[in-house]
């Protein structure tokens, strides 16, 4: 009975030991992290996302893109993703410090996005990859979002952002353009751009 006292304090002790060593020194070292400035431009790196991509990262995280795709570059001693041409430089968590939540990914069904922006700056090569992803990839897996997309009868001057889609006929006198949602997914991805250093990440040779 005597040492019932001792194993709780031992108990607590414990758990307060790992609370503090995964929980509360994290937080201290990581919580007021702040963006790197460049000493000749100014400009913060990274950057802060805009409005819209802000939104896109929302509808990002409702499609569930993250179940299929990471965000995270591994170094290239511990992999090939550098290799694969997945990013420039391995992601550090300065990286992340303006996602809420962060969209690290549970797998990689699909490439790795932290750098599609820079592999991928065309906002129509996004647009017909959403609608269509087979038709640049015959063996893909992703499913279409057709759904962000609307197509409709042309009234007066076609929309600036009608595009067309390989292998999509549409009927005389209309047009396919974006929803909302579909422009700020695709500034999300365009605006997920890791080409810039960081004093804990150079870029890789």
């Amino acid at each position: 009975m005597n040492s019932l006292p001792k194993l709780f304090i031992g108990i607590f002790i414990t758990f307060l030991s790992a609370w503090i060593g995964l929980v509360a020194l994290p937080f201290i070292h990581l919580g007021n992290m702040q963006p790197q400035q460049d000493e000749e431009t100014g400009e913060l790196f990274p950057p802060t996302p805009d409005g819209l991509a802000a939104h896109g990262a929302i509808v990002y995280g409702s499609m569930g893109c993250m179940y299929c795709h990471s965000q995270q570059v591994r170094a290239d001693y511990i992999g090939s993703d550098i290799e694969r041409g997945w990013g420039a430089r391995r992601t550090v968590p300065r990286d992340y410090i303006h996602q809420k939540p962060v969209y690290l990914g549970t797998m990689r069904t699909g490439p790795d996005l932290t750098n599609i922006g820079a592999r991928q700056p065309s906002a129509l090569w996004h647009y017909q990859h959403l609608y269509n992803p087979q038709a640049f990839a015959a063996e893909s897996t992703m499913p279409p979002f057709k759904f962000l997309f609307e197509k409709r009868k042309v009234v007066g001057e076609p929309s600036p952002d009608a595009f067309t889609v390989p292998g999509l006929e549409l009927e005389e006198g209309y047009e396919l353009v974006p929803t909302y949602d579909a422009r700020a997914l695709v500034a999300y991805l365009i605006s997920l751009n890791r080409n810039y250093p960081l004093k804990e990440a150079p870029l890789a040779d």
